[in-house]
């Protein structure tokens, strides 16, 4: 039986959780899936997308960083929490260039995914069609901000796990960008490998290594066999 000093509910069911978890990592370790797009269990939360929001005790919050709780009713799948959920999506969808029926990242992208499971249909809001600077400047890795939604976790994963710390964000709201640190502020100059942790975390398709696309036949791919709270509930 659950102790009740160290559980809290999550849509009416009880999670348990170990002192200093999450919301987001106790309910993931329980096999309750919460959509997100900039965590990961790896590096530190970051809290930038807001797609994983709860409602914890009548108030919204990010569950990425907020530490679970005895006694929390915390809420996830209510209708008002999907709806704000599927509007963030589609603002990413707009505010970048995604088009998935021919993108290399199709199958295996999480934005893509997530899209699926929130069940957004259409962004039903006019498409901005951004030119950002792409860099092809290195031998095995491409940068296109186009398809950046600005989550971070190459910037944690690169100076985190790769020990390099070659990427940062600056500007502010959408005018916010993902930037190399190099002399040039190209990836030419870096360090970069295509083995990189930084890369293998990027939940959309810019960053990528050259000449590895469509790899996968259709049926064979990443979010093919199965939807992303699935891979996400198999894995923790």
């Amino acid at each position: 039986m659950s102790d009740p000093k160290n559980t809290f509910t999550l849509d009416g069911q009880p999670v348990e959780f170990e002192a200093g978890q999450t919301i987001m990592n106790a309910a993931l370790a329980a096999g309750h899936y919460i959509p997100h797009l900039c965590h990961h269990r790896e590096f530190q939360p970051h809290g930038s997308c807001k797609v994983c929001t709860v409602r914890v005790n009548g108030w919204l919050s990010a569950s990425c960083t907020t530490p679970a709780s005895a006694g929390a009713k915390v809420e996830s799948d209510a209708p008002d929490i999907q709806d704000a959920r599927r509007r963030i999506v589609q603002m990413l969808f707009i505010e970048g260039n995604h088009f998935c029926p021919f993108c290399v990242k199709s199958g295996n992208c999480q934005l893509q995914a997530v899209a699926y499971h929130l069940g957004m249909e259409d962004t039903s809001l006019p498409h901005r069609f951004p030119s950002r600077a792409m860099d092809a400047s290195h031998p095995e890795v491409v940068l296109d901000r186009d398809r950046c939604i600005n989550c971070s976790l190459c910037v944690r994963a690169s100076r985190d796990a790769d020990g390099k710390d070659l990427f940062g964000l600056s500007g502010r709201g959408i005018d916010t960008r993902l930037v190399v640190n190099s002399p040039t502020g190209l990836l030419k100059d870096t360090n970069i490998e295509a083995t990189d942790r930084a890369i293998q975390v990027c939940p959309t398709g810019a960053l990528l290594v050259k000449r590895r696309g469509y790899e996968q036949p259709i049926g064979e791919r990443r979010f093919d066999a199965q939807t992303i709270e699935c891979e996400f509930e198999s894995k923790y």
